[in-house]
């Protein structure tokens, strides 16, 4: 590996274990709470506001584009925190067609745009290999104050609560490494530790690892870094749960 490599690597790498840092005690929540797809939703809803954004042409205003992919996401924790309080029977199909809603209405407003593709592709899979140092410290900043947060209040009863930290913490991470590399990070850990002693400690290492190999596959077969990634976590996580059944 040279120096070049090196130097667009190791940012990815830091931008890859600030995701993990909140993703993997979200996800474990996400998952004991059976709402896998809220995740999914949130980051649609989030991308939604990224397209608001690059509609009124504020892209060269980073932090204009946080808040209202962040406002957009908080408004999505409002209806799913409404939908767990009073649907929470069907709770996974009412979360299931937000998603599908958001996604739709996404493309809709990008439909007159000549650049749609790409920045649909960049939501999707997202620009990991160029993460800048911005980026790097608004969301470590972002992310402290959420697991402070998080630390005092994951044992609240309050539906909101929950999902306004999921939120937040999604936000950042979409605009980072795209809605499929957030939505891995959230389940892939989680559901390979599932019933594991030490769970955290062998979530992130699975996290860890496949940021990795996934990095490490995207410079050596010059492969999109984002898909590169989720399907390495995957494969670990899958060889991880495997080698926990026959253990």
């Amino acid at each position: 590996m040279n120096a070049l490599e090196f130097d667009i690597l190791l940012p990815a790498f830091f931008a890859g274990l600030l995701v993990l840092a909140t993703h993997i005690p979200f996800g474990m929540r996400v998952l004991q709470r059976g709402v896998i797809f809220a995740d999914l939703a949130v980051a649609q809803i989030a991308g939604l506001g990224v397209v608001i954004a690059g509609l009124l042409d504020l892209t060269d205003q980073p932090l204009l584009v946080q808040l209202i992919a962040g406002s957009s996401a908080l408004c999505g924790a409002v209806l799913l925190a409404w939908i767990e309080r009073n649907a929470s029977e069907v709770k996974e199909a009412y979360i299931g067609l937000t998603f599908v809603l958001a996604a739709s209405l996404g493309i809709l407003l990008m439909s007159r745009d000549v650049h749609a593709g790409e920045h649909l592709q960049d939501l999707l899979v997202g620009q990991i290999l160029w993460v800048n140092n911005t980026q790097l410290i608004s969301t470590a900043v972002l992310s402290a104050a959420l697991l402070i947060v998080w630390h005092r209040l994951h044992n609240s009863q309050n539906h909101f609560v929950f999902y306004a930290l999921f939120a937040l913490a999604i936000t950042a991470s979409v605009q980072l490494v795209g809605i499929y590399l957030v939505f891995a990070s959230l389940i892939v850990p989680a559901l390979a530790t599932y019933q594991l002693q030490r769970r955290m400690t062998f979530a992130f290492g699975i996290g860890i690892a496949g940021y990795v190999l996934g990095l490490l596959l995207s410079i050596w077969l010059d492969l999109p870094a984002g898909v590169a990634i989720v399907w390495a976590m995957a494969l670990i996580g899958l060889l991880s749960a495997l080698l926990k059944r026959t253990g």
